[in-house]
Order: C-alpha cells, then structure tokens, then sequence
C-alpha cells in the first residue's frame, strides 16, 4: 500500500496557503552545471508534471462539453463543480514547477487525449436528454478519475523519494480532491441514474 502524506513523519500537514519553501533534503542529489537535480527519476518525475499540466489544462475545456451534454441537473453541477477544482489543480502544478525551479510546460498526453475523445463519441452516440447519457459520461469521467489518481499518486511518492516535500504536500492535496470526485460520481450514478437509464428503451 502506497504511503499516505498523513502518515508520513516528513510531511506537516501544512495547507496550500502556508509556506511553499522547501526543506533541504538529508540525501545527496545529483546536480547538473546549474545546480539543478540531474537524476533519472527527477527527469521523469518533471516530464510526468508536464503531462498531468498538460491534461488538468484539456479536461477544463472537457468538462465545458460535459456539462453542457449532461441531462440531469445533479450531473451537470457535478461537473461544473469539478472544472472549478481543475482549475485549482492546474495551479497546484504551476506552483509545484515553481518550487523546483522549473518552467511550467505541458507534454502532450496521448492517454487524456484518447479518453476526451472517447467522451465525445458517447455525447454523440447516446440520446440528448436520455439517463443513459449521463450513465455512460460519469464512466468516461470516471476513466479520466482514474488516470489522474493514478497520477498523482505516483507523484506524491517520487516527490517523497527525492525530499520534495511541500512539492508532496500540494499534490496530495489533488490527489485527495481527485479521490473525492470519483467517489461522488459513482453516488450520483448509484443514487438514480443508473437505474433510471435501465429502464429507457
């Protein structure tokens, strides 16, 4: 079982707003001609913020679409409750570059790119306005759920790895708001919709 932050003596707890310094780490890191970390697992670590940087940014504009294609009210405020929170994650990325000095950039993400595709195939294979709509969107939303929680947990234990641990910190923060939404699409979709869409023709 992967670490929690809260269980972690490294980590203070400190909430996004306290202070992003990061403590020096009791391991030797490899540094380059400009001081910055030069090993493989920090370079990938950086190449896998950009891909989450670059899918946090396209499941924005996603969830316009969503919650402009989804039939019931419930579905479309949990939607647009989650682009909200995206933007916020986006942010949390940016600050995360920043304290490693790094440059905010965004990598192609061919796995987000495959499952936004995905979602558009359902908004135009299912009925406008049918509960089954909104049954197949909260799986493809789910799908992307996954991924990023995939993701970001990965990155809270590199981060750790290396001593990057207010860099940890924020990303737990997403991790945990990530968790939250996918438990609360499967609600919605247990609550009514599910059953109700069984019983469209």
């Amino acid at each position: 079982m992967a670490t929690k932050i809260s269980d972690t003596k490294s980590i203070t707890g400190a909430s996004e707003s306290s202070d992003t310094t990061e403590k020096p780490s009791t391991s030797k890191k490899s540094t380059d001609k400009d001081g910055k970390e030069s090993s493989k697992l920090y370079q990938f670590f950086v190449s896998a913020l950009k891909d989450i940087y670059f899918a946090e940014d396209v499941i924005i504009e996603a969830l316009d679409k969503m919650q402009e294609a989804a039939t019931t009210e419930e579905l479309k405020e949990a939607f647009e409750d989650h682009q909200l929170q995206t933007k916020r994650h986006l942010s949390r990325v940016e600050k995360v570059f920043r304290l490693l000095d790094e440059t905010p950039e965004k990598k192609e993400c061919e796995a987000i790119k495959g499952m936004i595709k995905e979602c558009e195939e359902i908004i135009k294979s299912t009925d406008d306005g049918s509960m089954t709509r909104d049954a197949a969107l909260i799986i493809a939303a789910q799908k992307v759920e996954h991924y990023e929680i995939a993701t970001y947990g990965g990155l809270v234990q590199l981060a750790l790895t290396m001593g990057h641990d207010t860099a940890a910190n924020l990303l737990e923060q997403t991790l945990q708001e990530e968790e939250d939404t996918d438990y609360n699409l499967t609600e919605i979709a247990e609550n009514y919709i599910n059953f109700d869409a069984e019983q469209e023709d």
